[in-house]
């Protein structure tokens, strides 16, 4: 008997500790509309509350601070970019202090937004070798913005929202993974049909992923015109600001620092490929408006997590 009331003590003065180390740490970690602390559901609802729980948990992230970062790849197929060109004081106040937007156009006054969606090939560790063919292909999505660290004059992109269909690896990534604010879609698709048309689906339930609908076919040259002519002077401009991204920033005020995620794709810009058709997104639409989007195709990227870094704000 007193062998279990000690251990119902223990038991009771971790959860006090955890609860306590919780609350103290939502005090300096506040939720935010968008990025990593921005509230995370689960598409299945009230069934899905204790993931609910541990997506939520700043004490949790605080932890995952500390797991070292670990090289990954990936075989990634059909990228596809969807794009607008927005007034950049629209989409300023979205960006973190310690951060600064990109602006763009001859008049500086408008930015870029993206949001890419594609398939994995075996998303896992280095470590694995060829055992990574085991591995699971999951469909993910990436809404970002174009941002500038002052201090070090690096240039990179900052993640508004992340999205993927595999609830194990939205959890793995939402607490390990500083830049990636990582949702559940309850559904996605990403089909290449034929003659090169590509539907692209993406659903999140009740969860608070991001949605969109596109249904894309392909152009037979750039075009010489569209709505990224607010703020380039021709296509491969546009492709030339857009596609090279190799650094992913976020910002964690309480350690005073910008964490800084390096990352190699190697895409030569004659590998995109222009693609025209209707987009459907409300989550775009509460970003950017009426903006009109552009989109264009990636049909292979070999992707690699490199590092992490840090700079002081």
């Amino acid at each position: 008997m007193l062998a279990l009331l000690a251990v119902l003590g223990l038991v009771l003065s971790a959860g006090s500790a955890t609860w306590a180390a919780e609350h103290a740490l939502r005090r300096t970690r506040q939720q935010t509309r968008y990025g990593r602390y921005a509230p995370w559901t689960h598409p299945r609802g009230r069934l899905a509350a204790p993931l609910n729980w541990v997506a939520n948990s700043r004490l949790l992230r605080a932890l995952g601070e500390r797991i070292p970062p670990v090289t990954f790849v990936s075989d990634i197929t059909d990228v596809v970019y969807v794009n607008y060109v927005v007034d950049a004081h629209r989409i300023a106040p979205l960006v973190p202090p310690g951060l600064e937007l990109q602006r763009i156009g001859e008049a500086g006054d408008q930015a870029m937004l993206t949001f890419l969606s594609y398939r994995h090939g075996h998303l896992g560790p280095t470590l694995l070798g060829r055992w990574r063919r085991l591995l699971p292909s999951p469909l993910q999505s990436n809404w970002r913005v174009y941002v500038h660290h002052r201090r070090t004059n690096t240039m990179g992109v900052y993640f508004l929202s992340t999205a993927i269909d595999r609830t194990f690896h939205a959890l793995g990534a939402r607490l390990a993974a500083e830049a990636l604010p990582m949702h559940v879609l309850e559904r996605a698709s990403l089909v290449t049909a034929e003659g090169g048309r590509i539907d692209l689906l993406l659903d999140p339930g009740r969860g608070t992923a991001p949605d969109a609908e596109a249904h894309l076919h392909p152009l037979p040259e750039w075009p010489a015109d569209g709505p990224w002519r607010h703020a380039f002077s021709d296509y491969e401009q546009m492709l030339t600001y857009c596609v090279p991204q190799d650094h992913a920033l976020s910002v964690q005020p309480w350690y005073g620092r910008v964490t800084r995620q390096e990352i190699s794709l190697g895409i030569p810009l004659e590998a995109c490929k222009a693609l025209t058709g209707p987009v459907v997104s409300t989550a775009a639409s509460a970003l950017v408006g009426d903006a009109e989007p552009f989109a264009f195709l990636v049909p292979l990227v070999k992707f690699r997590f490199e590092t992490e870094g840090h700079d002081p704000i």
